[in-house]
């Protein structure tokens, strides 16, 4: 989704690559047993390569016992690590001694399998060079120098890295690279926990999107910022040389930097700035962000704190700052002129807190630099931690933030992070990340394929994060003037409930907009995670009983108004209808969501629901009279479960409304005016549709596909119908801009497409497409390649993705009276869900398939809990109790299976 006033986009075609850049696993090295040609001396002994120093001078590195002769002569060394067992590896790489005089400058490696590489050109300054290579099994690996100057050759660092067959751990099986030279400001986010108010990471671009934030291609580093928000940022920490004028900004701080010398994981980002001579560790808590610097000479340097400016998706201003200790500073900023809409202004708090009193606390403001200061106020200003330092030498800076005071953001960084232990957060932190990622466990499958799936939980588990404190404090702004989508908000301070045992019933949340998440994250998370799709809910029934209105994508603790309708209500009623609603009383939940699909609600104008209501289509917009039908429906539904038969009688009416919009011509829907007429008679055009067209979002009235296929002349036509959309699109790989082609998957409209074919008495026109579709448009694992190239918006798209590969997926967004879940061929041959019991009676849902290849992608049969099973859909009711779904997979189709339609 995006801003709905822009126009134009730009499309890009896809093309699958099969092997992926991995970024995520740990180094093997330490584990291994090193011997070497010679060492110079105990302090140089072979063991240092291992050791985690790296380009340090004469610190932590391997040297021979060097010789060299004035007739040229040089006495070339070797290293070798050997493990106890076989590894699996793909990466090594070198660092050289980082002193001038000596430099291996080239060699070979030799494996124990009996393969050779021949390495050449390795920086003599210490960078690190990484060599990569299809997997091999080894149980050692030899660096044999055959080139090089100086006398005592050696290494400062040898790193090893397993390939994905490897892997043991969720974490490692994520890949933060993929798609980053498209993703948004917000999209990738190293220093986080799942849903956490800190969201730090590094970025290579200062814009919002189409590439923004880290970009993959990019060669320097631009600073550290603390939130990567949706619509909100701030606080950009980055190490600098001493020389370095902060007033000119970062085009003087910025620092040059390679993957080669980069560990990117989920909790965890290193890479040394080369400008700054500085290693940069990050991790975080919940609401704490965590740095280790490591300098490697002996130098004067400063921690450079940004506080003013453009920062990526808004700006930072106002910002008022106080020495409080030693090593500590505290203030505030504001968040103003932000993208898409939200509260004007959205007040960030801070404590940032040194282990090491610094020499200087200097700031800047505008062009003007200041020595010592003791507080600082303004716009366009920042904060220098001033320090001189010997190399090797560590320095740790924590910051915790808050949205609601300064108090709270130092109760958020004494109660979450009280060690100094930067290791022991990053454990802490990645051992979430497992527990998190691992509630669903899936074997079998290609490795990039894996890799894919984890990094799509990943930014499923990973956007929309947490705005109130550790004490349950959190930003109110939705009251307040609205003025077009933003709000001149007024701020309040409020408390969150608590349990009977006094913990907090809930967390409240920034977020992108809900816009179609019934195609996605309503449905995934309620597999494997429904406490959040649970907390979600209540987060944004919390949000109407301060503003009245249901948030689309709330900012701030208050309203932005991005996209269309009321998505919200898919959300609330999907928790409700699977019986996860636990947090807040269902029938206020319902009254809450009615409300706003009701004049001087989120759906729209009052005189637009009005006419909508009167008329059955939304005036000269069919996008929002689908969104909104359907809604409408998913209304009616609770209603039913709750026996309120007025309310249902009239949301079911209006939710038919979408056929006036049907046009038998194309057999189509079209937009239409306040006349009834058709604004337009072009069904590839965006005209009158909210970010598709009419081949694209005809399909999205999952309500009632069987009223479609009436309307279209039967099952026959619609399934033809759709059948050669798809077609037409396969030669883009599923992907287009916003309104152009038959069907996009780079886009939430299109995301249910595939399925629809279940509900056309078809289902193995399902498995083929879905198939097709997971593999060429969601297959990619290269920074190039991975989600279509537009639109992820906060794991939407990897939602979509993961269903898909799961072999689960609910065109209804599980908001029927009995939700169902529809079947497709999943890529992997085991899939273990465990379910949550608080919400769950069985402990697991295990789907297993039978003759799984990238061939076979129809279901031969089926059975649930061991029975035969030839329904193309499984209850949520059955798949809540646990069991096992089995699927027999083949090459052709089996046109008997899956045609006993849903109810």
């Amino acid at each position: 989704m995006r801003n709905l006033l822009l126009k134009g986009t730009v499309f890009l075609l896809l093309s699958y690559v099969s092997i992926p850049l991995l970024a995520g696993p740990g180094n093997i090295a330490p584990q291994a047993t090193i011997t070497a040609s010679t060492e110079l001396n105990a302090d140089f002994n072979a063991r240092n390569i291992a050791d985690g120093v790296i380009r340090i001078p004469n610190n932590g590195e391997w040297a021979c016992l060097g010789d060299t002769t004035d007739w040229g002569y040089i006495r070339f060394p070797w290293i070798q690590l050997e493990w106890k067992s076989e590894q699996k590896i793909n990466k090594i790489v070198l660092y050289d001694r980082p002193s001038l005089r000596e430099n291996i400058a080239g060699g070979k490696l030799l494996f124990s399998d009996g393969s050779m590489i021949w390495v050449n050109q390795l920086p003599g300054d210490g960078t690190g060079k990484a060599i990569t290579f299809d997997t091999k099994t080894v149980r050692w690996v030899k660096f044999v120098t055959t080139d090089g100057t100086g006398r005592n050759l050696g290494f400062s660092e040898i790193e090893v890295f397993p390939s994905p067959e490897q892997f043991t751990d969720y974490v490692s099986m994520v890949d933060p690279y993929i798609e980053t030279n498209r993703g948004r400001y917000f999209f990738f986010v190293t220093g986080s926990r799942p849903f956490g108010m800190v969201s730090a990471a590094p970025h290579t671009r200062n814009k919002n999107q189409n590439g923004g934030g880290y970009n993959y291609n990019e060669q320097h580093i631009l600073g550290f910022g603390q939130i990567h928000c949706w619509m909100l940022s701030g606080i950009e920490v980055m190490p600098a040389q001493v020389s370095v004028d902060p007033t000119k900004g970062e085009a003087a701080w910025k620092s040059k930097f390679t993957h080669d010398e980069e560990m990117v994981q989920p909790g965890y980002h290193r890479v040394y700035l080369q400008d700054a001579d500085t290693w940069t560790e990050l991790t975080t808590t919940e609401r704490v962000s965590f740095y280790r610097f490591r300098f490697t000479r002996n130098m004067k340097t400063q921690i450079l704190a940004n506080l003013g400016g453009y920062l990526s998706n808004s700006t930072m201003a106002n910002a008022d700052v106080k020495k409080t200790s030693a090593s500590e500073f505290e203030g505030s900023l504001s968040s103003v002129k932000r993208y898409w809409g939200g509260p004007k202004d959205v007040k960030i708090y801070f404590v940032v807190r040194f282990d090491k009193p610094f020499q200087n606390l200097n700031g800047w403001k505008g062009t003007r630099q200041m020595k010592d200061i003791t507080t600082l106020a303004g716009d366009s200003l920042g904060i220098a931690a001033a320090y001189d330092v010997k190399a090797g030498e560590q320095l740790q800076m924590k910051i915790g933030i808050s949205y609601t005071s300064i108090d709270n953001a130092r109760k958020n960084l004494e109660t979450e992070c009280t060690t100094w232990d930067f290791d022991a957060v990053k454990n802490e932190s990645q051992k979430i990340w497992n527990d998190w990622l691992g509630k669903i466990k899936v074997e079998g499958g290609r490795a990039d394929q894996r890799v894919k799936f984890y990094t799509d939980l990943w930014h499923v588990l990973l956007g929309r994060h947490k705005i109130n404190d550790v004490s349950g404090d959190y930003p109110d702004r939705t009251t307040g003037k609205r003025e077009g989508n933003f709000t001149d908000a007024v701020f309040k301070v409020k408390t969150l409930p608590r349990d009977a045992n006094g913990n907090l019933k809930y967390n409240m949340y920034n977020s992108d907009a809900f816009w179609l998440t019934q195609w996605n994250l309503n449905v995934l998370w309620g597999l494997a995670w429904p406490s959040v799709q649970d907390e979600m809910s209540a987060s944004m029934i919390q949000y109407a009983d301060n503003g009245y209105l249901l948030p689309r994508g709330p900012s701030g603790g208050g309203y932005s108004y991005i996209m269309t309708s009321s998505p919200t209500t898919m959300l609330i009623a999907s928790t409700y209808m699977k019986n996860l609603l636990t947090k807040v009383d269902a029938k206020h939940a319902f009254e809450v969501v009615k409300r706003n699909h009701l004049p001087g609600g989120m759906l729209g104008s009052a005189a637009d629901i009005d006419f909508y209501t009167q008329h059955g289509w939304w005036k000269d917009n069919a996008g929002i009279t689908v969104e909104a039908a359907l809604q409408d429906w998913a209304i009616a539904q609770m209603a039913q479960k709750m026996g309120r038969k007025k309310d249902y009688a009239f949301f079911m009416d209006r939710s038919a409304g979408w056929k006036k919009c049907f046009n038998p011509k194309w057999n189509l829907l079209f937009p239409k005016d306040a006349q009834g007429k058709f604004l337009h008679d072009d069904p590839l055009s965006g005209s009158g549709w909210v970010e598709a067209n009419a081949w694209q979002a005809t399909w999205a009235v999952s309500h009632d596909l069987p009223g479609l296929a009436k309307l279209m002349g039967g099952q026959d036509s619609l399934a033809a119908k759709l059948n050669y959309a798809f077609e037409k699109a396969e030669p883009s790989n599923f992907v287009f801009g916003y309104t152009d082609g038959y069907v996009s998957y780079a886009n939430q409209p299109g995301c249910s497409n595939a399925h629809v074919f279940n509900y056309a008495g078809k289902p193995w026109l399902t498995q083929y497409w879905v198939r097709q579709v997971k593999e060429k448009a969601f297959g990619g694992t290269t920074p190039d390649l991975g989600y279509g190239g537009h639109d992820e918006d906060q794991g939407q798209m990897g939602g979509t993705s993961a269903l898909m590969a799961l072999g689960l997926f609910s065109v209804q967004g599980n908001a029927a009276i009995d939700p169902v879940y529809e079947i497709t061929s999943p890529i992997f041959d085991t899939i273990t869900i465990s379910l949550d019991p608080k919400y769950y009676s069985g402990s697991q849902f295990v789907i297993t398939t039978h003759g799984n290849s990238d061939e076979n992608v129809y279901i031969q049969k089926a059975t649930l809990n061991g029975k035969t099973h030839n329904q193309f859909f499984i209850r949520h009711a059955d798949y809540a109790r646990g069991g096992q779904l089995e699927l027999w997979l083949g090459k052709e189709p089996n046109r008997n299976w899956g045609t006993v339609s849903a109810k």
